[in-house]
């Protein structure tokens, strides 16, 4: 029986990107280590794993904040790049943009607005 779900990303550099997601999304630490790391939101984890050489990485994560605007300030203040800013489509309940993290990972970054 399914015990849990994890997200795992990649990371060059460990401490960059445990640092990246705390300080920018509030995750909390549950294990850090050079090779692999573990960050939960509630039940949701969000695993690193050390070993990526920084390319550019797509990945379906899809992160939901209150404030999509203030967010995507404060990720670029932390070395991540906006590849789409925040913006709502007519008639969709949430406004929606893509990130790159400082390791290279892209992502959706999302608030709900209905």
């Amino acid at each position: 029986m399914l015990e849990k779900v994890k997200f795992m990303l990649l990371a060059q550099h460990m401490p960059r990107a445990v640092a990246f997601y705390e300080q920018v999304f509030g995750l909390r630490a549950l294990y850090i280590s050079d090779s692999w790391s573990e960050l939960a939101h509630g039940d949701a984890i969000l695993a690193l794993h050390a070993g990526h050489d920084g390319r550019p990485n797509p990945t379906g994560l899809t992160l939901q904040v209150e404030d999509a605007l203030e967010t995507a300030a404060l990720l670029e203040s932390h070395g991540g790049q906006i590849l789409e800013a925040p913006n709502q489509a007519p008639g969709e309940p949430l406004m929606m943009g893509r990130f790159r993290d400082p390791e290279g990972n892209q992502a959706f970054l999302t608030q709900y607005r209905a």
